[in-house]
């Protein structure tokens, strides 16, 4: 198998709003602890200082937590009742009342140091407040709550966790319930001078493991496969958009509608950055097939994905279109080993089209052996479910992400076209079994699914290169075609014909993925989700 080595020319993306921009290597250690009995509560207030439209401010936030008393080495510790509470000042409600905002909402992000044996990260604890009145006068508190990582050690030693910047997007409402200009507001807030050596929240015993007394062996995550690749949950309003629209991702610009290419072209056997757009207005955006999710969760993305596969028995590739796929991202764990610490994400996905779980119908054309010019129009069907496993390693300024996709997909044939004469396959023509590509771990994913990698890597958290979930990139894999059944009617067997010219091992596919978009969020960030929250990016098959 052609592994996906660096593109020579890596493009440098934004990862905004869902995932990534939470976890970055590099926290302050400091010790402190709090003891209770069976239940480690944290209730902590500290004063930060928030730089609001009007100006710096002085403002109090308030973080409570319970943690488990102690763990064992290769324990998930999963903090519970998070709430973080942000006071801010007068002022705030005086920005508010400018803009005539009746109501707000916030999502706070709240960096937290985590420490242990000398490794450091930090991870972001998100909330999000009901909407709430602006006060006519007096300050303004916000109360919030949400997901946040879970810890897993590696190994004994203390753990420690320290509150550090703190963000807050506002968004804010008229009387009328319509949005204000602009219709959101960032803030952000640092911990004050008088806050230090006081700002551990928490310190936690960590023991050996509970049967040999050893540090445990690495753990593994904890949640159920899924599809895409490692991030956060995309609960956070968006940070200043940028100018609309992105049009500088890993690939866009391509139909709706595949095309076939030339008979006897292959795909790359290495990965190549796209071709890149700059669609310039909305209306620019290439046709592509309706991609929406209409009862997503604050964890739901959508994204287009397109590309090549080989089909090498015919010495030929065929596109495979542009198709939606539904991405329902799991819970972040991090996780220390050996090598340093981890952000280990599953996720779920499904294929999306006109209600299906499948792609498009789309129309390959080869030179059935070597001579007969053979048109087939063709779907990939999604026959189970399908995971995205991401693992980034915290590796300071540039994080390492790898990503797996596994897709139980099976082959149908709908229509067949030798010479221009009809080929009548049936209602039924299908591989016998999903496509199958070489597993890197067999015995943890049996059975046939494609698999895809993607390697990427985050520059400060934010800038991606490669391939990352929520901003797109290449992934490459290997895939065999089964053998076919089912094709043919009156009582003609097609299933040898399609077989002996397409089924095989070697065929090398390359997909690209497009920018997603955060379709659960109130306010999706500018440039990534059209005007119904539809991916704005329409990747570009690339070889």
């Amino acid at each position: 198998m052609r592994g996906p080595g660096p593109s020579p020319r890596p493009s440098r993306v934004r990862a905004r709003g869902a995932t990534i921009a939470a976890f970055v290597a590099l926290a302050p250690l400091l010790p402190a602890a709090a003891v209770a009995v069976g239940t480690l509560k944290v209730d902590t207030a500290l004063p930060y200082v928030c730089t609001l439209p009007s100006g710096p401010r002085t403002a109090t936030v308030r973080i409570t937590a319970d943690f488990p008393e102690r763990a064992a080495a290769g324990e998930e510790i999963r903090p519970t009742d998070v709430i973080t509470t942000v006071e801010l000042p007068a002022a705030a409600v005086a920005d508010l009342t400018v803009l005539e905002a009746a109501t707000v909402r916030a999502e706070t992000r709240l960096t937290v140091g985590v420490a242990q044996n000398g490794q450091q990260a930090e991870a972001a604890w998100r909330g999000t407040s009901p909407t709430l009145d602006v006060p006519a006068e007096g300050p303004l508190t916000l109360t919030t709550t949400g997901d946040v990582p879970i810890l897993t050690t590696g190994g004994p030693g203390d753990l420690s966790l320290t509150a550090g910047s703190l963000g807050v997007d506002l968004a804010p409402s008229t009387a009328d319930g319509a949005a204000t200009v602009p219709a959101s507001l960032s803030v952000t807030c640092v911990p004050a001078e008088e806050a230090e050596g006081r700002r551990v929240l928490a310190t936690l015993p960590v023991g050996p493991g509970p049967t040999t007394g050893e540090p445990s062996a690495s753990p593994t995550p904890s949640t159920a496969p899924s599809s895409a690749l490692p991030s956060s949950p995309p609960s956070s309003l968006p940070s200043p958009p940028p100018s609309r629209p992105t049009g500088r991702e890993p690939a866009s610009g391509t139909s709706g509608a595949s095309r076939s290419p030339a008979a006897g072209r292959t795909a790359d056997s290495g990965p190549q950055a796209a071709d890149d757009a700059a669609p310039g207005t909305e209306a620019a955006r290439p046709p592509a097939p309706t991609c929406r999710n209409d009862e997503p969760t604050s964890k739901s993305l959508t994204a287009y994905i397109t590309g090549y596969s080989n089909v090498r028995k015919l010495n030929g590739a065929n596109v495979i279109p542009v198709s939606c796929t539904l991405i329902e991202q799991g819970d972040p764990e991090i996780v220390f080993l050996p090598d340093g610490i981890h952000l280990f994400q599953k996720s779920d996905a499904e294929l999306s089209y006109e209600g299906r779980r499948q792609t498009p119908p789309f129309e390959a054309t080869f030179l059935t052996f070597g001579f007969a010019p053979t048109t087939a129009t063709l779907v990939l069907e999604q026959v189970g479910p399908m995971s995205v496993e991401s693992d980034i390693l915290l590796v300071f300024p540039d994080n390492i992400a790898e990503t797996y996709i596994r897709a139980p997909l099976v082959l149908r044939v709908l229509d067949v076209r030798v010479n221009g004469t009809r080929l009548d396959v049936g209602p039924s023509c299908r591989t016998a079994k999903p496509l199958s590509s070489p597993e890197p771990d067999p015995a943890k994913y049996p059975g046939d699914h494609l698999v895809l990698l993607g390697k990427g890597q985050l520059l400060n958290g934010t800038d991606a290169s490669g391939y990352v979930l929520t901003s797109g990139g290449p992934l490459t894999g290997e895939v065999t075609i089964p053998a076919f059944e089912n094709c043919g009617t009156g009582g003609e067997d097609l299933d040898r014909l399609l077989t002996a010219s397409i089924s095989g091992p070697g065929n090398y596919v390359k997909q690209i993925q497009g920018q997603t978009c955060a379709v659960g969020v109130e306010v999706p960030t500018e440039g990534q989700c059209t005007e119904d929250r539809q991916p704005y990016v329409v990747p570009k098959p690339a070889r």
